[in-house]
């Protein structure tokens, strides 16, 4: 079993660091979440332009046996639906103002019945509350990346061949 960096408050399961040092370590970790994810979760995944969430997304699609060529990042579109083996909604809150803004989308329709992938939540947080999260931030850290992901309460991910870093 993947070692977490630390527990937080009750109510919240532990929080990874891991380093992403290439793209193959990104899909790794897009498979572990795949694994771990179900219906009624939300996956909320933040970062810089660039950092990799679209990225991660498509590693996730496609672990859960989605074509990862349709992923895109729904910026314009807002919701993006894949086939798979389950169902998946990909979200995406940069145009939005609120989690007010989020609900107008179905939010909490969609979250019901199937695994929803979430980029930009730092601007809908509010729009989350009640619901089965996971919080993932990727950040540029040297040539690779570095994602930090904090697990809901009674989660946790398995092991798997990407490098785990404690803090």
């Amino acid at each position: 079993m993947a070692r977490p960096a630390a527990t937080h408050a009750a109510g919240v399961g532990p929080l990874y660091e891991l380093e992403l040092p290439d793209l193959a370590a990104t899909h790794q970790l897009g498979g572990i979440l795949a694994g771990a994810l179900v219906v009624g979760e939300v996956l909320a995944v933040d970062g810089e332009l660039g950092a990799g969430k679209t990225t991660l997304i498509r590693a996730i699609v496609a672990a859960l046996g989605g074509d990862p060529a349709q992923v895109a990042s729904p910026t314009f579109s807002l919701v993006n639906r894949y086939q798979a083996r389950v169902p998946i909604v990909h979200m995406d809150a940069y145009r939005l103002g609120s989690g007010r803004d989020l609900a107008g989308l179905g939010f909490d329709e969609v979250s019901e019945e199937a695994i929803v992938l979430l980029e930009w939540p730092v601007r809908v947080r509010e729009g989350l509350a009640g619901h089965v999260c996971w919080d993932a931030l990727i950040e540029h850290h040297g040539l690779g990346r570095r994602a930090r992901l904090q697990a809901p309460d009674g989660k946790r991910l398995q092991a798997a061949p990407v490098t785990w870093k404690v803090s």
